[in-house]
């Protein structure tokens, strides 16, 4: 789990608490003894997420709302008493965006406005909103920093953006704490491998281990910053809890790039690491994804020194960690005719 410390309890709103980034959020601060409330609409997020949540609150400090950010009166009602907002709720996927441009607007801009004027009005103390590394766009300069963007190049890019200038706004008009944190490929345990849109480590863990063959879109030297869920975990706390910092845009990242060739390769072996067994499941190649970038990479320093960011688990070892997790826990609980005997 991530290593930072909260010494007082407060009250924290998780939007999209039953998916993969909002469940760890919830997991570590029930840990820490906070109080929070959980909203989310289950259109993307898991009920195993909110059954594994409660089964880890000895202390009954989480408290679920089945609702809809779109939805102002929602907001209002889940932001009432509330210390701290960490908004996650949204749906992603530039495919699917490509796809459906006006359900991403409804989720990602209208969910955030609605999030951003329900603090607003029940004076919540700070809200930390999930944006994306979409935003950078085609800007060609690396590694991407902060205030250096480019045009976007899909509508789940755009709705990224959108929210950065209301959050802006809002700061503007009404003095309100807001901070942003441009994620950068997360990835960790409880991460969906299945559906139209789902992640490629998840998808490439699943596939591996049904022995299935994986595609890259491309030639394999897209590049990506990969970063394991608890880097994020420290960088949300992090940000909720500095005092020196309103209106800000941070970068959440590891710092690294890794090739989609050399991320399966790792995958690969994290597997035949746990599974005490050779695979041989070549990779494929197709054409390159319309809307996506063919690299992306942080620079951290800026979250390193304002927020005293620190990347405790790199690449390779999420990589592993993630891998243990989805032998050990994913496969045993939804797919038991994958264990261990079929890899």
């Amino acid at each position: 789990m991530s290593i930072i410390n909260i010494k007082s309890t407060k009250r924290w709103l998780v939007t999209g608490c039953a998916g993969f980034i909002g469940s760890h959020l919830v997991h570590k601060l029930i840990k820490s003894n906070q109080k929070v409330i959980g909203l989310d609409n289950f259109s993307t997020g898991l009920k195993s997420n909110i059954d594994f949540i409660k089964s880890e609150d000895e202390n009954n400090n989480f408290d679920f709302i089945e609702g809809d950010v779109s939805n102002i009166q929602t907001c209002l009602n889940a932001t009432k008493n509330i210390d701290f907002i960490l908004h996650q709720a949204a749906l992603g996927s530039v495919p699917r965006s490509i796809k459906e441009p006006l359900a991403s607007h409804n989720s990602n801009v209208t969910g955030t406005i609605n999030i951003f004027n329900a603090a607003v009005q029940n004076c919540v103390k700070k809200v930390v909103y999930a944006s994306s590394s979409s935003v950078y766009g085609d800007d060609p300069n690396l590694p991407k920093e902060e205030e250096l963007v480019g045009k976007v190049l899909s509508p789940y890019a755009a709705t990224k953006k959108i929210c950065e200038t209301y959050a802006d706004a809002f700061n503007n008009a009404y003095n309100i704490d807001i901070i942003g944190l441009r994620y950068f490929n997360v990835f960790g345990p409880r991460q969906n491998p299945n559906g139209p849109y789902a992640a490629v480590i998840p998808l490439w863990i699943s596939n591996i281990l049904n022995g299935i063959e994986s595609y890259i879109n491309g030639d394999g030297t897209t590049s990506r910053d990969f970063t394991y869920i608890d880097n994020i975990v420290d960088l949300n706390l992090k940000a909720a809890l500095s005092e020196q910092h309103k209106n800000s845009i941070f970068n959440g990242a590891c710092g690294n790039k890794t090739t989609l060739v050399e991320l399966y390769n790792l995958i690969l072996e994290a597997t035949q690491v746990k599974s005490g067994k050779s695979i041989e499941l070549p990779i494929k190649f197709r054409e390159f994804r319309a809307g996506d970038i063919k690299h992306s990479l942080a620079r951290i320093d800026w979250a390193k020194n304002q927020l005293n960011y620190k990347v405790s688990t790199e690449v390779k070892k999420g990589i592993q960690k993630t891998v243990d997790w989805y032998y050990d826990d994913y496969i045993e609980s939804t797919l038991p005719e994958l264990i261990p005997e079929s890899i």
